[in-house]
């Protein structure tokens, strides 16, 4: 391994690489010092542009381009210290038969872990071997050992004791039929995901091919985000303005400005109550049980940003929908929504609702990135946030206690307003369903919300993208490096309940549910 030759993958948008190169430079730079220091040169495999201002593979071909110049028996690290796009490396790596190392940077300033999560994820997925490792800055002891393990051995093993497959027999009896007789219905009516335009930004991990969907008794109805968008132009000011006043007496503040290009405004906000009328209209239509929206990249041209449509259909507290004869749609329950048409996470979503209702609990459900964390007094405290979108019931104060600022124009140029709040102290039930060897399996634990002080909320909340939500996490039975070890996605699932006891009860009989799908389930950090 005397050289070891450096790839990284950013997004397609280069306002967005401009922006997040001055920290992946300082990445890669740690490393190449990291990999000096133990007798070995990194060498960048493709140069840095200097027209462009970056040094990211911004395109699917340009990766495959870089990929051919590589020798393919040598050792491959991917460094990523802000979100990346899988699918500009995806092709490369598949084929790649040297060692492969995944790294990011521990950092909230971009989504670089994010990024390392989702190839990882996607990796899982196709069935590429590789291994991984992330750092503050490639000094502290864990990083070098890694890196030398690595470097002697070309893997790198950590401990996954957490993880315990499902043995059903161990579960309770009450939540073992309730589980079977909910996946008994789902699976004699069958449930359709309605797709608005699936591999959001490259996540080839958030695809399920129809087989394994279909075996779970999931099927997809393929949409487009231009009928959509067709189909807010017919939505009346009347309809919009009616969704809008709803918030208004919620409590729910709009942080607006005139500026269209830097700020939130009344009509990015009118516009998005177009898209949430029109998209419940057409799940009514197609007899949709959930929803994903892709959003980015087409959409983000015609219309204002989608999060707050999301985080509004996966709250059974929502603004009324009326058909155009004036039937209320899917009244008195959330329509899930599955965040950047990540379709584990529609699976995961429509679970979650048939039991949490089952069992008489709140099922407004949302995903999450897996964003950054530190330790705060005797814990590692998570900061999970997703890019915009979360229920106003996962808030402290509801509706009332949520903000909507205007999406970053780096990613969103034509605005729009997140549903944006702090997450409410309490006991949740965390998962993850995602693609191995052909087969669904899903990942689950407790965890609790807790309440920090508010200058530390700040100060993390700076940290990060502040128009987005967030929830600070303590997982349970499972530390910072274990979950970064085995997560195989970028985004996680949370339901609340309303204690631990609940929460386990709830966390049971979604896994009796999920075996009985045929999903694979693996408990992490808990007995059942």
């Amino acid at each position: 391994m005397s050289r070891i030759y450096l790839v990284t993958s950013g997004d397609l948008r280069q306002s967005a690489n401009e922006v997040c190169w001055p920290a992946q430079a300082e990445l890669e730079a740690a490393l190449a010092k990291a990999f000096a220091a133990a007798g070995h040169e990194l060498v960048r495999a493709f140069p840095v542009d200097a027209k462009l201002g970056h040094g990211f593979i911004s395109s699917q071909r340009m990766g495959m381009d870089v990929f051919a110049k590589i020798p393919p028996d040598a050792p491959l690290v991917f460094a990523t210290a802000a979100w990346q796009y899988t699918h500009h490396v995806l092709p490369g790596m598949r084929s790649h038969r040297g060692p492969i190392l995944t790294v990011a940077n521990w950092s909230g300033q971009w989504p670089g872990l994010v990024g390392l999560l989702n190839l990882n994820g996607s990796l899982v997925k196709a069935g590429v071997a590789f291994s991984t490792l992330w750092s503050e800055d490639f000094t502290d002891d864990f990083a070098l050992r890694g890196l030398r393990d690595w470097i002697t051995t070309g893997r790198l093993a950590h401990d996954l004791s957490h993880v315990t497959p499902l043995a059903s027999s161990a579960l309770p009896a009450e939540a073992r039929t309730l589980g079977d007789d909910l996946a008994l219905d789902l699976q004699t009516r069958k449930i359709i995901l309605g797709i608005f335009d699936e591999g959001c930004m490259g996540m080839y991990n958030a695809i399920i091919d129809d087989e394994p969907l279909n075996r779970a008794a999931f099927f997809k109805e393929r949409l487009s985000q231009s009928a959509l968008y067709a189909r807010m132009r017919t939505i009346t000011d009347a309809d919009a303005q009616a969704v809008r006043t709803w918030l208004d007496t919620k409590g729910l503040k709009f942080n607006t400005g005139t500026d269209e290009a830097t700020e939130l405004t009344d009509a990015q906000i009118l516009a998005q109550c177009r898209m949430y009328v029109a998209s419940v209209r057409i799940a009514d239509e197609f007899g949709c049980d959930s929803i994903g929206i892709q959003y980015q990249q087409g959409l983000k041209d015609l219309a204002p940003a989608s999060d707050l449509v999301e985080g509004l259909l996966n709250n059974p507290d929502r603004p009324p929908v009326f058909s155009e004869n004036g039937r209320e749609l899917f009244a008195g329950d959330a329509l899930p929504h599955f965040n950047e048409v990540d379709e584990c996470a529609g699976v995961d979503g429509v679970v979650t609702n048939r039991v949490w209702k089952a069992l008489g609990l709140d099922p407004s459900t949302t995903l999450h990135d897996v964003r950054w964390g530190k330790t705060f007094g005797d814990d590692f405290v998570w900061l999970w946030q997703i890019s915009g979108a979360a229920p106003a019931s996962h808030f402290i104060g509801g509706y009332a206690g949520a903000e909507s600022d205007r999406q970053p124009p780096m990613y969103f140029p034509l605005g729009g307003g997140t549903l944006k709040g702090i997450g409410r102290p309490g006991d949740i039930v965390w998962s993850r369903v995602f693609v191995e060897a052909g087969a669904l399996h899903i990942d689950m634990g407790l965890a609790k919300v807790v309440s920090l002080p508010a200058d530390e909320t700040s100060a993390r909340w700076n940290e990060v993208t502040r128009q987005w939500p967030m929830v600070s996490v303590v997982t349970e039975g499972v530390g910072r490096d274990a979950f970064m070890a085995r997560h195989r996605a970028n985004h996680v699932s949370i339901a609340y309940a309303g204690s631990r006891d609940q929460a386990m009860h709830a966390l049971q009989t979604k896994a009796a549910m999920c075996a009985a799908l045929g999903i694979r389930v693996n408990l992490c950090g808990v007995t059942v």
